[in-house]
């Protein structure tokens, strides 16, 4: 049976683009864009969800701590796909290490992972780090930890 996602985030379009004076085009390219959406999708889910706090900084190697005292990092799944390893591994310039891939899966109690690319309705899934190091094990997360949208949403459902 697949797994189905833990929750959704719900979002107003008509609202949104109101108040930000942008068209609805201009606010789904923003909610897809996941550099640009988990500022906010972090803030839900620290406050609405888990019940917790955002990191202090954003350097820490998470991004929420929820009402049990439990670290979490928050990823998007969007067009492109999604990675496990840190941010500071991704983009133009940078590259995997494995060992600070395992420092901060090491850190942290696991994943919270959102479709940004099915907004307005986002689900999400909340996902435990021996989930995503067996996943690593049987490399099914590549070299990088970057998979495609298909991969993680085929992983997600046969768990």
């Amino acid at each position: 049976m697949a797994r189905k996602p833990n929750g959704t985030l719900s979002w107003e379009v008509d609202e949104i683009a109101k108040v930000f004076k942008i068209s609805r085009a201009d606010v789904r390219e923003y909610f897809t864009d996941g550099r640009r959406v988990s500022f906010i999708i972090e803030r839900r889910m620290a406050r609405e969800i888990l019940k917790g706090q955002l990191a202090d900084s954003e350097g820490d190697e998470f991004d929420i701590i929820d009402s049990s005292g439990r670290k979490w990092e928050v990823r998007s799944i969007s067009e492109g796909g999604i990675y496990f390893c840190p941010s500071y591994m991704v983009g133009s310039g940078r590259k995997f290490d494995k060992n600070g891939f395992m420092s901060k899966i090491k850190r942290i109690d696991g994943y919270i992972i959102t479709d940004i690319v099915s907004f307005p309705d986002m689900p999400f899934w909340v996902i435990k780090k021996e989930i995503v190091l067996d996943w690593w094990k049987r490399k099914e997360l590549g070299t990088t930890t970057k998979i495609s949208r298909q991969k993680i949403l085929k992983l997600i459902e046969n768990l």
